[in-house]
């Protein structure tokens, strides 16, 4: 008794008197209790022996965990924060792109109506208006009498048209000091010709327009005409005409004064 009361005060800090005034449990099963006292001293065994460092060793690594998991919550802050910039960018983009891309199929009307006729269609769509920034733009161009399919469809100079018409409705959109064209009205005839430079003289009133070409018509519609000429073999010249100092007088009026 003595032996067990001490084992029961070292191991389990229980008096052995306390145990002996409690009334035992009827209910309990001797078999059971021994299962069970044997599954714990098994659990106690396969704890091991303490490891004294265990407590040190789980501050160094709560102090790490701890900084990692406040270095994750700034990145997914950060995350967060970028995909809210990156979304009002997109709206903000997505307005103005829609405010512009009206306004240039306003454009595009009115300048291709002016190259054509008032009769003449034409427009610019989206093809994804969902996802206006990606989507792909259709360009629609039906001169009168035509009903094209596709571009190829189209002459030579309503080919041409149709590009100077886009030009000029992005022109409008954000007028440049100078524009320049190379030749654009090379496969155009006469009439077409007189239209286009009929819209050259309707913006230059904003703009310069430098116009490389050779059509006559052309050169009679500008103000300036600056002629390359070879003086000799590989030697070129410029020759300058301004129209404006010339005062223009018809063959007529001429007769009437001699």
């Amino acid at each position: 008794m003595a032996s067990i009361g001490e084992r029961l005060k070292i191991e389990f800090n229980i008096a052995i008197d306390d145990i002996i005034n409690e009334a035992p449990d009827e209910n309990l099963n001797p078999k059971e209790l021994e299962e069970k006292v044997t599954k714990l001293k098994r659990r106690l065994d396969n704890y091991g022996e303490i490891n004294p460092m265990a407590v040190e060793a789980y501050d160094e690594m709560k102090v790490r965990y701890d900084t990692i998991a406040d270095q994750r919550n700034d990145i997914l802050e950060a995350k967060k924060s970028l995909l809210e910039t990156i979304k009002e960018i997109e709206l903000k983009a997505t307005s103005q792109f829609m405010e512009a891309f009206e306004k240039v199929r306003v454009y595009f009307k009115e300048a291709f109506r002016t190259l054509f006729s008032e009769d003449d269609d034409c427009d610019i769509t989206l093809e994804d208006p969902e996802n206006p920034l990606d989507s792909r733009i259709r360009i629609l161009a039906k001169p009168k009498g035509k009903r094209p399919q596709s571009i190829s469809q189209l002459s030579g100079g309503e080919k041409t048209l149709t590009a100077t018409a886009l030009l000029f409705s992005l022109y409008l959109l954000k007028p440049a000091p100078f524009c320049i064209f190379d030749e654009v009205d090379a496969p155009l005839d006469d009439a077409n010709i007189e239209k286009f430079n009929k819209i050259i003289r309707r913006f230059s009133v904003d703009s310069q327009f430098i116009i490389v070409t050779h059509n006559k018509m052309t050169m009679a519609a500008v103000d300036v005409i600056y002629g390359v000429y070879m003086a000799e073999p590989g030697v070129s010249g410029v020759s300058e005409v301004d129209f404006r100092d010339l005062e223009e007088t018809s063959q007529l009026e001429e007769i009437v004064q001699n």
